[in-house]
């Protein structure tokens, strides 16, 4: 039997509701559930339910009622009448009026610290809306408001437990709302303080303490109090104890990370190194486990790490996290450890729109999702100590393996790592390597050959492998040959222990490939390994070779089957670090005009094409404003094409661009960032569309032209501001003002308008939005700029709504739609629907709501708009739920919440995960 007073007063029986009767009768039960187990006097009762008008036959009355409730929970409720009063008989172990459960979960809190935010929460989650509706009378006012002042204190406890958990950027949006109703609440404004400023928003909590200051003098005339005031002082000094990383509520991905690249086969030996692993990362409780697998380049270390970690898999049932560090990678700079935090993060659930942006944070947060997971961290290929420093778990049940090149004497001695120093393999390993590869019936016929194989190779595994592939790829090709080959090369000791030159011994078994290429392919092979990026698409490589795409596929191919390149789906290759340190050496043969010439090509080539998709994407999108070269650019087919083509060659666009930068081609430099606009915007890839942008910042002073630096301005302010760096998106956007207002470019200024109405909104502004937007429309009317008008009628009305000016916003949008139509610009038609779905909302016009939103839901889907989508799709479940459609908006949510799970956005997850919760 379960009886609920936190809301509409109900009651049910296992899964039965029961008919209450009238509201008379409803109060009858609430006056008894409210001291259930306790004996209330009758005249207490009948003053409860009646107040001063008890009927002249009140008792009489009363016990009709009291007959009836009995009667309508069929025998499961037990109403006493003794020594003048009546009481309700329940189990005090575990209540069944959620008033009682809610205050006894109040109580358990304060007495177990370590669950004071699991209890709290369930406390607060019983709470359905207003408590008694539907009752009236002195005393259910009275009742009623004691109540929500309980709530509000267990509310206020529980953000003060979730503060000491470590939370803080997630409390804010709630914290500045309450703050809003309560302007005076010193311990509310202490919170949001607090939470301001471990979300990084220190000068707003400063701000904060700034306004409630203000008030309680201009009101109360009395400063605030000395709590308030205490860590008011210690956010003015930086104070590290304010600073903690967020604690049980980050929200992580269900399923734990498997980055493991598949093991490796064949596998030969090692049984050494192996046991001594078994040995050193042995499982003990509170020792974090830290192993670093050295040795020469091409000597097995990253075979070794996958090897043990496959047969360990079942010790880390939380999962395991696998990344390439990039240590020894001649065409590329090693994987900084920043990006390589964000790659963690995101494997653990927690999206690139919700990382801190600076290493020190990313790592806080990373040992806090670790911090009691059995995890196993596969760092490869590390450069130094450094490198692998900030990468490594806080917690005691982690285990990490490290490979390198050298010896990372400072990650043994600073933190303890096991070292197991790998040597070359032993001759029968050797000859069991190359018998394996080859076959048993080949393996007999050439055993002596092999034999000699193994000796030539010097037990390095990489040497090894790649003999047997060319004798595999040739079953015609006597293996007594291939050791000739060998021998008269001279084939050198592959276990070179020189640091500044990890390949040194590699080259022999490498030109002994190349021997058997054509001058074309050797070539080919060099200018690959100096190519931007970790891999590359045919139509790039064409572009590099400077070949006709068939006569290229044909070099590729020839490359792959001498073991030199690796294809991949969607026809791409890429080079082991090892054989692309090597190419590099080749291409350093090269004249210098031949590495340059190559080089130009392929950066125009990707110039070229990601320009080509920016105007598919967005074909009303300003034209860019420095002329582009005269590229042979990839064509896409239509706007899919063109955004599929950037998802493959991302990581490239980026590479190119530091190579541009490298080679002082600033245009290049400028122009890639240009062409990666709209797709980094539809994708949601905030933080590298704002290291794009820096590089485009540094490239435009050596460019000509205001045009360039204002619109690198404008940019880096739009995207500071959709990384929520408020300071940095004003100090930006002003500077494009400025600057636009000094060389009278007034499509500039109305555009930096509208991008500083969208900044001011995100901090939560609407008045100082929807001013700039108004100075946006005013100019753009004075202009033939149809796009920039209609995006500022859009602006203008979505602020206006934002402020409740519900017909001044639909005048405004509904004006932006025709305009938008017109042009056949789905994407400002999409954002304009969207506006146009709140407006109707808001207004109670909800079948007009859904229409706009499901316009703009399909058109963000047709466009690829992947970021936008959930969140239009969220805001459509309201309407429906407004219409009764319960069922209609969970359907909604559910698609909403997975679409931001695919994303990584765990804060959305969350939110809408409470949608849900709620219903």
């Amino acid at each position: 039997m379960r009886i609920a007073l936190l809301g509409e007063v109900t009651a049910q029986v296992g899964v039965r509701p029961v008919d209450l009767g009238t509201p008379r009768q409803r109060c009858v039960l609430a006056a008894l559930a409210v001291d259930a187990g306790q004996l209330v006097p009758a005249d207490r009762l009948l003053r409860r339910v009646w107040g001063a008008d008890t009927p002249r036959r009140g008792r009489a009355t009363l016990h009709s009622h009291l007959s009836r409730l009995r009667g309508a929970f069929d025998g499961a409720l037990t109403i006493a009448h003794r020594s003048g009063g009546y009481a309700l008989e329940i189990d005090q172990e575990e209540p069944a009026v959620d008033l009682l459960r809610f205050r006894a979960l109040r109580d358990q809190a304060e007495a177990d610290d370590a669950r004071t935010v699991a209890l709290l929460t369930e406390a607060v989650a019983l709470w359905r809306g207003t408590p008694l509706t539907g009752l009236s009378g002195d005393w259910v006012e009275a009742e009623r408001d004691r109540w929500q002042q309980e709530l509000w204190a267990v509310e206020q406890d529980l953000v003060d437990a979730r503060l000491r958990a470590g939370h803080g950027e997630e409390l804010v949006a709630g914290l500045l709302a309450r703050a809003a109703r309560h302007p005076l609440d010193e311990r509310v404004a202490g919170q949001c303080m607090l939470a301001l400023h471990r979300a990084g928003r220190s000068a707003d909590a400063l701000a904060h303490f700034r306004r409630l200051r203000d008030r309680l003098i201009g009101e109360l005339g009395t400063e605030p109090r000395g709590e308030v005031q205490e860590l008011h002082r210690r956010i003015l000094a930086a104070d590290p104890g304010l600073i903690a990383a967020p604690g049980p509520g980050v929200a992580v991905t269900p399923l734990p990370p498997r980055q493991l690249p598949a093991a490796p086969a064949p596998f030969v030996g090692r049984q050494e190194e192996l046991d001594r692993l078994d040995a050193v990362l042995a499982p003990a409780d509170g020792v974090a486990l830290i192993s670093a697998i050295g040795g020469a380049g091409g000597i097995g270390k990253t075979w070794l790490a996958l090897r043990w970690a496959h047969r360990n898999l079942d010790r880390f049932p939380d999962g395991q996290l696998f990344v390439d560090l990039h240590g020894f990678s001649p065409a590329g700079q090693p994987a900084r450890p920043v990006d390589v935090l964000g790659g963690f993060l995101e494997a653990l659930g927690v999206g690139r729109d919700q990382q801190p942006a600076d290493v020190e944070r990313r790592a806080g947060l990373y040992r806090t999702l670790v911090a009691d997971r059995r995890l196993l961290v596969v760092l490869d290929n590390a450069a130094t100590t450094e490198q692998v420093s900030a990468l490594l778990p806080g917690g005691r049940r982690c285990t990490v393996l490290v490979t390198g090149r050298t010896r990372l004497r400072g990650l043994i001695a600073r933190h303890g790592a096991r070292p197991v120093p790998l040597d070359v393999l032993t001759d029968a390993e050797a000859r069991t390597l190359l018998a394996t590869a080859l076959g048993p019936g080949r393996a007999r016929t050439a055993a002596p050959a092999i034999a000699e194989l193994a000796e030539l190779c010097g037990g390095l595994p990489l040497a090894l492998a790649l003999v047997a592939a060319r004798a595999v790829a040739d079953p015609r090709l006597p293996v007594d040959d291939v050791v000739a080959d060998l021998r008269a090369l001279g084939l050198a000791v592959f276990d070179s222990e020189d640091p500044a030159d990890p390949t040194a011994s590699l080259p022999t078994v490498l030109s002994w490939s190349l021997r058997h290429l054509t001058e074309q392919q050797r070539t080919a092979f060099a200018l690959l390994g100096i190519a931007p990026g970790p891999d590359i698409g045919l139509s790039a490589a064409a572009r590099l070779l400077g070949l006709p795409e068939r006569e290229a596929h044909t070099t590729m191919r020839a490359l792959a089957d001498a073991s030199l390149l690796e294809r991949t789906p969607g026809s791409r290759y890429g080079m082991h670090d090892l054989v692309r340190a090597y190419a590099t050496t080749v291409a350093a043969e090269l004249p210098a005009e031949v590495r340059e010439t190559a080089l130009r090509r392929v950066l125009d080539f990707y110039t070229g094409t990601v320009n080509a998709a920016d105007r598919l994407l967005n074909p009303h999108r300003d034209p860019i404003p420095l002329a582009l070269p005269d590229a042979d650019a990839h064509p896409h087919a239509d706007a899919a094409a063109a955004l599929a083509w950037c998802d493959a060659e991302h990581a490239n666009l980026l590479a190119a661009q530091h190579t541009a930068a490298r080679l002082h081609r600033h245009a290049t430099v400028w122009h890639l960032a240009w062409g990666l606009h709209t797709f980094h915007y539809r994708r949601g890839h905030r933080h590298e569309h704002l290291a794009a942008w820096q590089a485009a910042a540094g490239a435009a002073g050596h460019l000509p032209g205001p045009d360039l630096v204002i619109v690198t301005h404008q940019v880096l302010g739009l995207t500071h501001s959709h990384l929520d760096h408020h300071e940095d998106a004003l100090r930006h956007l002003h500077q494009a003002l400025t600057a636009a207002e000094e060389h009278r470019a007034t499509g500039h200024q109305a555009h930096t308008h509208r991008l500083l109405a969208r900044a001011w909104s995100r901090q939560g502004d609407d008045l100082k939005a929807l001013d700039h937007a108004r100075r946006a429309l005013d100019l753009y009317r004075g202009l033939d700029q149809p796009i920039g008008e209609a995006d500022a009628l859009n602006s203008v009305g979505w602020r206006a709504a934002r402020l409740g000016d519900y017909e001044t916003a639909r005048e405004h949008c509904r004006a932006a739609l025709a305009l938008h139509r017109r042009l056949d610009d789905p994407t400002g038609e999409a954002a304009t629907e969207d506006s146009l779905g709140y407006i109707e909302h808001h207004s109670g016009h909800h079948e007009r709501a859904i229409a706009h939103y499901e316009r703009s839901i399909t058109m963000l889907r047709d466009l690829g708009n992947t970021h936008e989508t959930p969140g239009v799709l969220e805001s459509s479940g309201h309407p429906h739920l407004a219409l009764g459609d319960v069922d209609r908006a969970r359907a909604i949510w559910r698609e909403a919440r997975e679409m931001f799970r695919e994303q990584g956005r765990t804060d959305d997850v969350r939110r809408v995960q409470q949608r849900l919760d709620d219903l």
